[in-house]
């Protein structure tokens, strides 16, 4: 992908998801039904995608995708309150298969890792926002709009041009299975994972989500998927025991988050031509592992020793999808 619009989707994903999170923050936080509010919004943000996926491998444009991803969120702010949710929602479906599909598309998972990273940071400012129930929120739909203008004056080919045909091979159902496993425990994880620190170092943690997942994909390009889950998931194995303090505990979760643009890439290639399946299908699995935790299931046990485990039960779940037969192009 060329890097003014890998840019652009980067920031288009940081103002999406800017935007959500304050909407549901800052409008829906008040309401008395917010909890069924948030699981809409997001069934419709994360296990929407699988089926919207199969649209966007039939449609073949995902600029037009995350351009309408981008104005549905802006619609969001205007519809009355019972809809709102499930417009964000819909509409951030589909802005991630749009730029999911661009990202899938390059040869160099550090594509991918530059698309997917920014979102992490919009979600935090975007909670901080929505928290503060500041005035300024009339100001994002409006960027949103720019965004989808912007998408679509930047990648007009995509609009006109057919998608060039893959080559036929096989789908690799097999090893999509413990990639699906994986996320459904970073997920899990993400929600589970309880510091003593964690809210005097909620900047800290959430620059280790941004740069890791930005970072496991430059790691994936230098080391290849193998090596890099390895050094990423062992570490941060390693650091977890340690994680009641705070600078082990930032390093295990920047290290632990590396592997989600390594998935992303792997799933792509083990389905060929489907692209938007494949990336709605882990987005899925984003979703399966938020449920537990909304349903006040009971959370990980051990502290950081509980959570080295799953670090350990990723890496061995990852290491079949991720050999050389599995990842071919």
């Amino acid at each position: 992908m060329r890097r003014s619009r890998l840019a652009l989707y980067g920031l288009a994903h940081f103002w999406v998801d800017l935007s959500c999170a304050a909407l549901l923050l800052g409008t829906l936080s008040g309401e008395g039904d917010f909890q069924r509010q948030l699981l809409v919004y997001n069934f419709c943000a994360f296990a929407l995608q699988m089926p919207l996926g199969v649209l966007a491998d039939w449609w073949g444009r995902p600029a037009a995708l995350g351009a309408a991803g981008c104005v549905l969120t802006a619609a969001a702010y205007l519809v009355p309150l019972p809809l709102r949710a499930v417009t964000a929602g819909v509409g951030n479906a589909l802005f991630h298969l749009g730029g999911g599909v661009e990202a899938l598309s390059s040869e160099r998972a550090g594509d991918l890792g530059v698309f997917v990273s920014p979102g992490a940071l919009g979600i935090f400012l975007g909670t901080l926002w929505g928290k503060g129930a500041a005035p300024g929120l009339r100001v994002l739909p409006l960027g949103l709009l720019v965004l989808a203008f912007a998408l679509v004056w930047r990648a007009g080919d995509a609009l006109s041009a057919p998608p060039e045909a893959e080559e036929a091979a096989p789908a690799r159902w097999e090893a999509l299975v413990p990639l699906f496993l994986v996320v459904v425990l970073r997920s899990y994880m993400g929600m589970n994972q309880a510091f003593p620190w964690k809210a005097d170092w909620a900047p800290a943690l959430a620059a280790a989500l941004v740069l890791g997942k930005a970072a496991g994909g430059f790691a994936m390009d230098a080391l290849g998927p193998r090596k890099a889950s390895a050094a990423s998931l062992g570490l941060a194995a390693a650091l977890y025991p340690a994680s009641a303090l705070p600078l082990p505990g930032v390093l295990a979760v920047f290290l632990f988050n590396m592997t989600m643009p390594v998935t992303l890439w792997a799933a792509a290639r083990a389905l060929p031509g489907q692209k938007g399946f494949a990336f709605g299908l882990l987005t899925f699995a984003l979703f399966m592992g938020f449920l537990p935790s909304f349903l006040g299931w009971p959370g990980l046990p051990g502290g950081g020793a509980g959570y080295a485990a799953v670090s350990v039960a990723s890496l061995a779940l990852l290491w079949l999808p991720l050999g050389k037969e599995a990842v071919r192009c």
